[in-house]
């Protein structure tokens, strides 16, 4: 990963946006719900008031405007603070 998360942050790779269908009808891409879980990819090394206790691989939920989205050679990924996390999936 050449992406490195500095201090307290964490890049997140979401979840894809369900595909759902109505009576036949495909929702475009701008009408789906965008996804509250992902993946984490990278972590920060943490600061001295906060330990990091998220980890490369752990599976996340993250509140619905968290975050900031980029897109690196060609994959989406959330950048946000570890405070922003809100749980981990076991």
């Amino acid at each position: 990963m050449k992406i490195q998360p500095l201090a307290d942050r964490v890049l997140i790779e979401p979840a894809p946006a369900e595909e759902k269908t109505i009576g036949g009808i495909i929702i475009p891409d701008t009408a789906k719900e965008k996804p509250l879980q992902g993946t984490v990819v990278a972590v920060g090394r943490g600061t001295k008031d906060e330990e990091m206790v998220l980890k490369a691989g752990d599976t996340v939920l993250y509140g619905k405007y968290a975050g900031t989205e980029l897109e690196f050679e060609g994959t989406k990924y959330l950048i946000m603070r570890q405070s922003d996390v809100v749980a981990v999936i076991a």
